[in-house]
């Protein structure tokens, strides 16, 4: 079947970094990634694991939702930030890795751009990759939301999982998607689809998510663990049980989850904040499971960070998930 043109508004751009030299010892990532063309990827040995699929690299530029949301806005800028903290680490990365572009949200066009992105991100699932989306803001995950379920890879009853790692449930009940909806618009658009939304979130912040939010999250059945309870060994078990409940796995990373200290470029620093060996288990669990379909970081804000303190962090995270 035919694949349509990725519907992205900015090509891939110039990766840079540290040079040290051109052998395979010496590679980092700018040397290592490579602009995408869409076509279907070349089929994996019969030996080879889920983590020899290649990954591809999405931009998603908005900070529209944000606005709506009242946030601090700079969230758009947060691609080439994440872009440029990739750049200068080594690579050593069993899988090609290939950068697709960005798509761009202008003039509070965020439905459109949310629509693009889907888009773009279920062709690259239809031709056999593991797709990375670098937000924006939380809006992001109804994008990548759009891209997973409008894919091939959820058809024939696979049981599909999204989790959060987030200080906020982002099911916000408003009367225009922001950055706080995405996924009561998931719960809605997956039960006009008569499905059930199978949705978990780590590092929820007690103070920071309303009466009216909890109740929500109650009456749609969420998973969640709060901040104060995540712990090493409790996010453990919590990730662990959520796992096998699904076969497919989205996974989407806000950095506001991590405390304020570690990740200070967001909207909503933490106060308390999930650690990052925690965090960072937690992704190392995920790439294990075989299961990890789709990821999203959203949430860096350049224009607040302290020297590139979070979109280091978010790197490394991606680095970790694709490892």
């Amino acid at each position: 079947m035919p694949h349509t043109a990725l519907t992205v508004d900015i090509p891939p751009l110039t990766w840079r970094g540290r040079f040290d030299g051109d052998g395979a010892e010496h590679r980092r990532w700018w040397q290592a990634v490579k602009p995408y063309r869409h076509e279907p990827a070349a089929p994996l040995p019969e030996h080879a694991g889920p983590g020899s699929r290649p990954a591809v690299i999405l931009g998603f530029s908005s900070d529209a939702g944000v606005l709506r949301n009242k946030g601090r806005v700079g969230a758009a800028a947060a691609p080439g930030a994440i872009r440029a903290a990739l750049g200068p680490l080594a690579f050593h990365l069993p899988r090609e890795v290939f950068d697709a572009g960005d798509v761009t949200v202008m003039d509070n066009a965020l439905e459109a751009g949310q629509a693009r992105a889907g888009l773009a991100v279920a062709e690259m699932l239809d031709a056999g990759n593991l797709t990375v989306v670098l937000g924006g803001g939380h809006e992001t995950a109804f994008a990548s939301y759009l891209g997973v379920a409008g894919s091939e890879a959820v058809r024939g009853g696979k049981r599909l999982g999204v989790l959060n790692l987030d200080a906020h449930f982002d099911l916000r009940d408003a009367p225009e998607p922001s950055s706080g909806t995405p996924f009561l618009q998931m719960a809605r658009a997956e039960e006009a689809a008569e499905r059930k939304l199978n949705y978990a979130v780590v590092g929820i912040s007690e103070p920071n998510n309303t009466r009216a939010l909890f109740r929500t999250a109650e009456r749609l059945g969420v998973k969640y663990l709060l901040d104060e309870e995540s712990s090493a060994e409790a996010t453990r078990k919590f990730v662990a049980d959520f796992l096998d409940s699904v076969d497919v796995l989205y996974l989407t990373i806000d950095l506001d989850v991590l405390p304020a200290a570690v990740a200070p470029g967001v909207s909503a620093p933490a106060s308390f904040g999930v650690p990052l060996a925690v965090i960072s288990a937690v992704c190392r669990q995920v790439a294990a499971s075989g299961k990890l379909l789709h990821l999203d970081v959203a949430e860096l804000n350049p224009e607040f960070d302290i020297d590139q303190r979070t979109a280091k962090v978010a790197a490394r995270l991606v680095n970790t998930l694709l490892g």
